[in-house]
């Protein structure tokens, strides 16, 4: 039987990674936070004393990427998640990132039946054939709004001016690379996260997802 497949994909601080982890615990499905093999790769490069904007470099570490990094807390750094927006831009980066995200996507671990993928590409380039395709989308001052909180409750400093401008050059960076830029599937729902909470994304999502897939809601 195929694997269930669901590919979240929108700008950074769009809420895609708070609803792509519930949505898989939701329905038992694995998930892949893509974006966070984005900040292993940058993370490699800095601890290497490289530049992420040099192609060598990155595409070394890129290939070299460990999953069971995926979780340490140094990349939620903001040197890290800038450094990732350079490294993603990269061609051969991308090229070497993209079997191991749908090896994921198709041979989720066990037990799960499927996996959730959350990212910037994944509706369009890296799972063009999941099952349910969604697209957030919200302000990029809301957004930024977001990120201020998520890092003064995490302890750093944070002047919304300051995070709304990185946003803003990481938006353009993401949206105007030659390679996968930042875009919606033609096929993908779009939801506007803009004046919606956490569980009233979830609700919307996780409803489209049960109809479509005819999972148990």
């Amino acid at each position: 039987m195929k694997p269930l497949i669901i590919a979240i994909d929108g700008p950074a601080a769009s809420g895609k990674g708070t609803l792509a982890r519930r949505i898989a615990e939701h329905f038992g499905l694995a998930h892949l936070d893509t974006g966070k093999l984005y900040r292993v790769t940058a993370l490699g490069v800095i601890e290497a004393g490289a530049d992420p904007a040099d192609p060598a470099a990155a595409e070394k570490a890129a290939r070299n990427v460990d999953f069971a990094r995926l979780g340490e807390a140094r990349l939620l750094a903001e040197d890290v998640a800038r450094a990732a927006s350079v490294v993603a831009a990269i061609p051969a980066v991308r090229a070497a990132l993209l079997e191991a995200q749908r090896h994921f996507a198709h041979h989720p671990p066990a037990p799960a039946k499927g996996a959730v993928l959350d990212g910037r590409d994944i509706g369009t380039v890296v799972c063009p054939d999941a099952n349910v395709k969604l697209f957030l989308v919200a302000s990029v001052e809301s957004r930024a709004e977001r990120r201020v909180r998520e890092l003064r409750e995490r302890g750093a400093a944070a002047i919304y001016d300051a995070v709304l401008q990185d946003m803003r050059e990481r938006d353009a960076r993401d949206s105007e690379r030659q390679v996968a830029p930042l875009a919606a599937a033609p096929d993908a729902v779009r939801i506007d996260t803009t004046q919606l909470d956490a569980d009233q994304v979830f609700e919307q999502a996780s409803d489209l997802i049960a109809r479509h897939c005819g999972l148990r809601r």
